[in-house]
């Protein structure tokens, strides 16, 4: 393993757009991706380089971590949602998932929320504890509302109070 400087948090350009889509394919997996392996471009009109916090270590990017609204409602508009977080190969167990989440409650807060909520795979026990060790709780869990790879698994319901 080679061993990451601290990441240095920020938001993403539209220049980070390759960078991003290549970490994006790099990191998918069944065990966190309910829809199939990524293609097209990174950046779309549902998708733009603000709504990204993104991790750079040693000159290039190492992860990311997406922040948006849950829905368009105006009643909900004090909610922000975590919809996507990946960290490189390389720079797993760092810090770096726990420096992008802890960057997404500050930015969550310094956009006016008063909650950030987030959904993660039942199976997915490392990001679940990762989670609850930086103040999410489990809110409600919808049991086998996905069948991946032949096997049901729950999308659990987790978020925190800003």
């Amino acid at each position: 393993m080679i061993v990451m400087p601290e990441p240095y948090i920020r938001v993403a350009v539209a220049d980070d757009e390759e960078e991003l889509a290549t970490l994006d394919r790099a990191t998918w997996s069944t065990l966190h991706a309910v829809a199939p392996l990524p293609q097209g471009p990174f950046f779309d009109e549902r998708h733009l380089p603000e709504d990204y916090l993104v991790a750079e270590a040693a000159g290039r990017v190492v992860g990311y971590i997406r922040i948006a609204r849950p829905t368009r409602l105006a009643s909900n508009a004090h909610v922000l949602q975590i919809q996507g977080i990946a960290v490189a190969d390389e720079a797993r167990g760092q810090g770096v998932g726990r420096a992008l989440i802890r960057a997404a409650v500050e930015e969550a807060r310094g956009r006016g929320a008063r909650r950030l909520t987030l959904r993660v795979l039942g199976h997915n026990a490392p990001a679940r504890a990762l989670y609850e060790s930086e103040g999410f709780a489990v809110e409600g869990v919808q049991p086998e509302e996905f069948l991946i790879d032949g096997a049901y698994v729950d999308d659990v319901l987790m978020g925190r109070r800003l």
